[in-house]
């Protein structure tokens, strides 16, 4: 099983938060992870975020920066092509997604269609987790 993280799920390896042992127990058992390309910038973002929020936080958040910053290159990371953007456009319509849950819906599918491995997609927004349910698709998230 190929475990694809959406961003928020991605966080959820490196921050304490609900459901966070659920992803990682999945990601223990995975023969790999699977990330959007865009998931490094919307992480960093969160992570910023975060600093913005709880100012306490900053030199922990430093601390996970680093090691994000170094897991990075293990991570299967699906490139964002033109295609992978027109599908993600159909499936923004077709679901009605926000632009960048499409992409990653979409950098899910096309994992799924060039792999003989079941794809387990790890969200937590329900509308982003169905959508991935009807393309067939093993979810994990907040139900």
């Amino acid at each position: 099983m190929i475990l694809f993280c959406d961003t928020s799920a991605l966080v959820k390896l490196y921050l304490r938060e609900e459901f966070s042992d659920e992803v990682r127990a999945l990601a223990d058992e995975a023969k790999a992870i699977a990330v959007s390309h865009i998931s490094l910038a919307e992480t960093m973002a969160t992570l910023a975020r975060r600093v913005r929020v709880t100012t306490a936080d900053v030199q922990a958040i430093e601390s996970v920066r680093f090691r994000f910053r170094n897991d990075w290159p293990d991570f299967a990371i699906v490139e964002v092509t033109q295609s992978l953007v027109e599908l993600a456009g159909e499936h923004a319509d077709t679901f009605a997604l926000r632009g960048y849950d499409s992409v990653q819906l979409a950098s899910a599918r096309l994992l799924q269609v060039g792999t003989n491995e079941a794809i387990c997609f790890a969200c937590f927004d329900a509308r982003l987790q169905k959508a991935a349910s009807v393309l067939g698709m093993q979810t994990l998230g907040k139900r």
